[in-house]
């Protein structure tokens, strides 16, 4: 099986290349990405709990889900394709905003990141693929912030980041 391939991208996420995914993430290069949050009609967040063998940031918590586009494939086109190959069901996404982080892990590996953060509403059950996923919940938003205080090693290192963004977006916009 080939390789996944991410896309390099400048600053202004302007595509430069492609790279396989995990030497982009031993260079430390940066490429495009998504994040996906999936919201119930109670304003609560669905997470997941990533699978135990993943080689990194395994049986932590993040956003309902995230990965990299594909090349000729749209931030929204993605954003659907990875929430029903990871958590089985579909959702409408509307691309909130983007921003640049860079996420060393323990293991030699780098997240640097052009991360276009989406957001969906659905209150269905998930049908997890647990290739990818261990568990699933629902969590109010400010029950994550606090928790990510409180137990912050629960928590995967991008989402940590992303959260807060994610977090500052909604109290600017009120959606």
């Amino acid at each position: 099986m080939k390789e996944e391939q991410v896309i390099l991208v400048n600053e202004k996420d302007e595509p430069i290349g492609l790279m396989n995914k995990m030497e982009a993430h031993e260079k430390a290069v940066l490429h495009r990405a998504f994040s996906v949050f999936v919201l119930n009609d109670k304003n609560e967040v669905m997470l997941q709990q990533r699978a135990h063998h993943k080689y990194h940031s395994p049986l932590l918590w993040t956003n309902t889900c995230c990965s990299h586009q594909r090349a000729g494939e749209t931030n929204l086109q993605a954003g659907k394709r990875r929430l029903y190959e990871e958590m089985g069901f579909n959702a409408e996404l509307k691309e909130l905003f983007h921003f640049i982080y860079k996420a060393p892990f323990d293991n030699g590996l780098t997240e640097h990141e052009l991360d276009h953060v989406m957001i969906g509403y659905s209150n269905e059950v998930p049908s997890i693929n647990p290739d990818e996923v261990e568990s699933w919940k629902w969590m109010k938003i400010e029950d994550i912030k606090e928790d990510m205080i409180q137990n912050p090693a629960l928590y995967t290192v991008w989402f940590k980041i992303i959260f807060d963004e994610f977090y500052h977006y909604l109290e600017d916009h009120k959606i």
